[in-house]
């Protein structure tokens, strides 16, 4: 299977016929990189971060070798991957998280992640789910194309080409970050400045006059939200976390950790360079083309464009977002209309834990999956005590996550689901009739009471957490095992996946887990 690919119509129907599956492999090392001109050792996948792009069509089988090669105690030896956004519909052992689903890949192991992605289509990611990891680089795009996306008339072009993916980037190991440290730089597609840094080239979008192209935007942060604009241009977005939504247009999008948008980018501008710049909430400058890239349209000398005072006056509102298939929201459409509601909240504690209604998660010693397939069905006898709740089959569960915490907003991201955005935040209204579907929403601030919906239609331990790193590690999460009675008898559980615990557990401590020195706040701005 090739990496990139257009979508025109006639391409993927005879794709189709000529491809299964995705076959792949990525290997996982170390290395020294310089993605905006600062040497620092790194990990990356098939020598290169972020990883290659993943790419197949709605309905294939995805296989995909992990074969870890890491050495770096510093980063941790031991890996898994996770397939962000992809639900994982009776195959929960290969969502790819460390101590819920499965045990760590050992140095010098691997092991294949084998799963159907059914009904599913649009732009997810790949990314280390143990630790820090993918602070440190370990995390790649990954598009599934629909052959019959219902959007195909709105844009000419949609490959590798048209995917952005966010980083941001420090110059120091991630275990080691202090009270003061910020983000060094932004990546875009892995290439960026920082301040005061050498001049390394930036990241150039090249379009063709008069085409349209589906921009697919993926942040890949471990903890800064960006404000995305191009100057001179208007976003039609399509989609959220890859559900699709009626269009919208827009000319600013802010973006969480863990969130993707698509949108339709008309290249109707004179000929000339644009800057594409993403603030992160940690900074306030463009100078020196740092939090930025380049927009060039063919015929354009390969300058840096000038300085334009574009000033955006229509930003992305969640609540404007609207689910284009089957908008409502599950459950009756009222306050107290969902079968189970949960309110969760957070707090920080003396130590700089989070907890959350008590509790800090903390991994167990065994995986959650593997506890529940070993006959543990209750949560009085799931570990880790207090940070699991089980949640009936085929019920509606209504969640709420009040806003205010420091260093927030916290983006939540729920496993094994899409769900329903009834409230989203910065406003008061709850939608039913047709709030946007995500994966990933943030949950505002202390006025805020964000509050979603989904189904129990997929058995399964299902981690929901901040998708900011440092907070993850922190505590800041909960495991929803739905439906436990039931999630052995789905599952296809290989020999390879019961090895994973004996050979992890059997490494010395200093190769399994890799602890954040003194439990440091990561203070950033808001």
């Amino acid at each position: 299977m090739v990496k990139i690919r257009s979508v025109s119509a006639w391409f993927l129907a005879a794709f189709v016929s000529s491809c299964a599956a995705l076959n792949t492999e990525l290997v996982i090392s170390n290395a020294v990189v310089a993605p905006d001109g600062y040497p620092i050792n790194a990990i990356v996948v098939n020598g290169q971060s972020p990883g290659p792009v993943l790419t197949a069509l709605k309905g294939e089988r995805i296989q995909v070798n992990v074969t870890n090669l890491l050495v770096d105690e510093s980063m941790n030896k031991s890996t898994t991957v996770h397939w962000h956004g992809i639900r994982q519909y009776g195959s929960a052992q290969m969502d790819g998280t460390a101590s819920v689903t499965q045990c760590p890949i050992a140095s010098e192991q691997s092991f294949v992640y084998d799963f159907t992605p059914a009904n599913q289509s649009g732009s997810f990611w790949y990314h280390s789910h143990f630790q820090l990891q993918y602070c440190e680089g370990l995390r790649g795009p990954l598009v599934i194309y629909d052959p019959l996306d219902p959007y195909q008339g709105m844009y000419d072009v949609d490959n590798g080409s048209t995917i952005i993916t966010l980083v941001d980037w420090y110059h120091v190991n991630d275990y080691d970050i202090s009270v003061t440290d910020t983000p060094a730089s932004t990546l875009f597609n892995g290439m960026g400045r920082f301040e005061y840094g050498p001049l390394v080239p930036l990241y150039v979008l090249n379009v063709v006059p008069g085409r349209r192209y589906r921009i697919r935007l993926m942040s890949m942060a471990c903890r800064a939200n960006w404000v995305f604009t191009i100057d001179n241009h208007v976003f039609t977005v399509i989609e959220a976390d890859s559900e699709l939504t009626t269009p919208l247009e827009v000319d600013s999008i802010q973006i969480y950790a863990g969130q993707r948008y698509s949108f339709i980018l008309v290249a109707n501008q004179p000929v000339d360079n644009y800057w594409i710049h993403a603030m992160p909430n940690y900074d306030t400058t463009f100078v020196g083309g740092v939090n930025s890239a380049v927009l060039r349209y063919l015929g354009a000398p390969e300058v840096e464009p000038i300085y334009r005072n574009w000033n955006t006056t229509n930003p992305l509102s969640e609540s404007n977002l609207h689910a284009l298939m089957d908008p409502a929201a599950p459950g009756v459409a009222q306050s107290g209309g969902a079968d189970v509601s949960l309110n969760l909240v957070s707090v920080w504690d003396d130590n700089f834990k989070f907890l959350i209604n008590g509790y800090t998660y903390t991994s167990p010693s065994a995986p959650i999956l593997l506890q529940i397939l070993n006959g543990n069905l209750d949560i009085s006898t799931l570990e880790p005590y207090g940070s699991i709740y089980t949640l009936p089959a085929n019920k509606t569960i209504e969640v709420s996550i009040p806003g205010g915490q420091p260093e927030g907003p916290h983006p939540f991201h729920l496993h094994g689901h899409s769900f329903s955005v009834v409230r989203s935040a910065g406003s008061s209204v709850y939608n039913y009739a047709n709030p946007v579907r995500r994966d990933t929403t943030n949950n505002g601030g202390s006025s805020d009471n964000v509050t979603i919906r989904f189904r129990t239609d997929n058995p399964g331990p299902w981690f929901f957490h901040c998708h900011i790193d440092f907070h993850l590690v922190e505590g800041m999460a909960v495991v929803f095992a739905e439906d436990p009675q039931d999630t052995a008898s789905g599952l296809n559980i290989t020999s390879q996946w019961k090895q994973l615990c004996p050979t992890y557990d059997a490494l010395a401590p200093t190769e399994q887990k890799r602890h954040l020195r003194n439990h440091r706040r990561h203070q950033i701005g808001h």
